[in-house]
């Protein structure tokens, strides 16, 4: 661990001096990366939380079976690509055959090693380009028990949503326990002071219940398809990879049995 430190902090000083100009390369370089790689998933949803945890913990075991519920359904699920319920998340999609396990990683000083349940594994070296890869392609992100890092993708997806730059993708809040004080937070200080209004505070979704998050999942693929074809954008990469996904013409005609 000394050792991977040391390097990693030798390279982060060789980047200083390198100039801005190698840097742009390697953002470029980033972006290119991932936009090859992931631009044609078919519909994926991006699970976020701490590094920390082990399989014993409450939360890796609910976040692998949340995963394996919705990869029985056909979803790709896209993580971090590190331990703790990054691991997890793509260890409960592993075992299903025909969808992604994905994992983004970074380089770190510490929990930087990949986990060994992906099918698809990209390396990025800066946040905010992995960032907008684990929010780009996907249909709704589901956040359980973390830390720093987990908290910032919260309120980078929540940010998204707000200012829709994203659009028609639901967020979901795992743990009411050990989120409720952050959400009373939000509700009374922010809310209530004016700072988001009742629609910003309505994004978030706080739920102990995996059925209703992969209900509500489902039910938002199909209302992005419609808000697709009803912009006429149903030729467009994204939209071919959800109109293509069988799972969801199987959901479109059991809706319309009923």
């Amino acid at each position: 661990m000394r050792k991977n430190k040391n390097e990693l902090a030798k390279k982060y000083i060789k980047e200083i001096k390198s100039g801005d100009v190698w840097s742009v390369f390697k953002i470029v370089a980033d972006f290119v990366k991932g936009f090859d790689e992931l631009g044609e998933l078919g519909p994926t949803v991006t699970i976020f939380g701490s590094a920390k945890v082990d399989s014993n913990d409450f939360y890796y075991k609910k976040t692998k079976k949340l995963s394996s519920m919705l990869a029985k359904r056909g979803f790709n699920i896209m993580t971090g690509g590190g331990p703790g319920i990054m691991e997890a998340a793509n260890r409960g999609a592993f075992k299903h055959q025909n969808v992604e396990s994905i994992g983004l990683n970074i380089d770190l000083p510490s929990e930087q090693v990949s986990n060994e349940y992906t099918t698809t594994e990209l390396s990025f070296d800066y946040f905010f380009s992995r960032k907008v890869m684990l929010v780009k392609y996907s249909v709704a992100y589901v956040i359980f028990p973390g830390g720093y890092g987990t908290l910032d993708e919260l309120f980078e997806a929540l940010t998204l949503i707000q200012t829709k730059k994203v659009s028609g993708v639901k967020l979901f809040v795992y743990g009411v326990e050990y989120y409720k004080p952050l959400l009373e937070f939000i509700e009374t200080k922010l809310l209530t002071s004016g700072m988001i209004t009742h629609d910003d505070f309505k994004i978030i979704r706080l739920t102990d219940d995996l059925n209703e998050i992969v209900s509500e999942i489902e039910k938002s693929v199909l209302e992005q398809i419609a808000m697709l074809k009803e912009s006429g954008l149903e030729s467009t990469k994204y939209a071919q990879t959800l109109l293509d996904f069988s799972l969801l013409k199987n959901i479109e005609n059991s809706k319309m049995k009923k």
